[in-house]
């Protein structure tokens, strides 16, 4: 009888099945590590979304905040008692109110209609463009570490120590001007890069958590600036009690681009040249791929070779110069009368808002910039013309960057389809 004519035994299913093949077993998983990748992702999510969720995010704020400025607003509230017999009244309070509110943002951003001298009418375009090139810096700052996964929200300290060390060159020393407007952008540029490499040098040798660190220093610089406006010998104005340094000299001060009668300087034309120098070395140079690969996945872009520690800090040195030059715009541009405490004016944070709704792209951080810049000039437009508080800027901000951080909840809203994995 062959060997195949014999009965075979039977197999119990709840036997294991033996194999000749060798048994591997898989590693086991660090729940630190997996933790870490989940923030990674979810980071990653929020940062490179696509455009449209932006836009509609945008949108979404907009209309929010449409409906707050109804709900304020005394004629609406006077229309709504009698709702039910006229309703026409209060939906035209309704849409007096929005649209007043954002008609007077447009003219105090972009274009005041209202004037008739043709320099007057454009000057609001100057101050948006004033508003956000600061704005533009910080975001290229945040938006850069973003794209190695480190969350940098660090910006209020770097471009305070950024901002002190450029006013100190601004006002101490005596150089022609060829000379003394790139030394104090330098400095202030090399400053930055130290307040942030320190963050990425922490995060790469002890593995501290950026957040955590660059929250730290933040009070760190901005404590040290404090004592540093309390010395005369580095930024205090001698006889004043006021933690204010002197003014900039005439030969540390950023020019303006289109003449006295507007406040645009020079600042606005270097952070446009940021924004190119960001996508060339994010998009065409090695350290770009580098940025990009450890953003993407550590460990990956460590075993392909890549010091995954010296890009850390690398990135976070240029990212702080990034946000260091965004101070020195504030203390040698905007506000050139002298380093005080609130130099920054909340830039460091809005430079997040700016790089989340760019996607921490510089195309797409120098559009979020430039909308986030028309906001801070327009908002100020419609507090005194339609006696709406600027914070209602403020409120539609922070909608945004909750709206961002819910992409699905955009897609919901819009019944959009769900971004298909890269």
């Amino acid at each position: 009888m062959s060997d195949t004519d014999k009965p075979q035994p039977e197999q119990n299913p709840d036997s294991p099945v033996v194999t000749d093949e060798p048994v591997i077993d898989e590693p086991e998983v660090d729940p630190h590590d997996a933790r870490a990748e989940r923030s990674r992702s979810l980071l990653r999510e929020i940062a490179s979304g696509d455009a449209l969720a932006g836009v509609l995010a945008v949108f979404l704020a907009i209309f929010v905040g449409s409906v707050m400025i109804a709900a304020i607003d005394e004629g609406v509230h006077e229309t709504a008692g009698y709702l039910t017999a006229r309703p026409s009244d209060f939906f035209a309070a309704v849409w007096e109110a929005i649209s007043g509110a954002y008609s007077a943002m447009f003219r105090g951003a972009i274009f005041n209609y209202n004037l008739t001298e043709p320099a007057q009418q454009w000057r609001p375009l100057t101050e948006t463009l004033k508003f956000a090139g600061p704005l533009i810096l910080g975001g290229l700052g945040v938006g850069l570490a973003f794209r190695a996964s480190l969350f940098n929200i660090g910006g209020r300290g770097q471009m305070l120590v950024a901002g002190g060390a450029a006013g100190w060159v601004g006002f101490q020393l005596d150089l022609p001007f060829i000379v003394h407007l790139p030394l104090a952008i330098l400095v202030g540029m090399a400053a930055g890069a130290l307040w942030g490499g320190l963050a990425g040098l922490l995060k790469a040798r002890t593995g501290a958590h950026e957040v955590i660190v660059t929250i730290m220093l933040n009070y760190v610089g901005y404590y040290l600036l404090f004592w540093a406006l309390t010395k005369e010998w580095l930024l205090k104005t001698p006889g004043s009690v006021n933690p204010k340094s002197p003014p900039m000299d005439e030969s540390a001060v950023l020019p303006k681009v289109l003449g006295d009668q507007f406040n645009l300087h020079l600042g606005f034309v270097l952070a446009l040249v940021a924004v190119g120098v960001a996508w060339w070395l994010l998009n065409r140079s090695t350290l770009g791929y580098r940025i990009r690969a450890v953003g993407e996945n550590p460990h990956a872009a460590r075993a392909s070779g890549i010091n995954v520690g010296r890009t850390y800090t690398v990135v976070m040195m240029i990212a702080g110069s990034l946000l260091g030059l965004a101070g020195v715009n504030q203390v040698l541009g905007t506000v050139s009368s002298g380093v005080s405490l609130d130099l920054d004016a909340s830039i460091g944070f809005d430079a997040i808002t700016v790089a989340l709704l760019g996607r921490s792209r510089p195309l797409g951080i120098l559009a979020a910039g430039l909308l986030f810049g028309a906001f801070k000039a327009g908002g100020f437009t419609m507090q005194a013309s339609e006696n709406i508080s600027v914070d209602l800027v403020l409120v539609v901000q922070s909608l945004i960057v909750l709206f961002l951080a819910a992409p699905p909840l955009v897609r919901a809203i819009f019944r959009l389809p769900a971004q298909e994995a890269k």
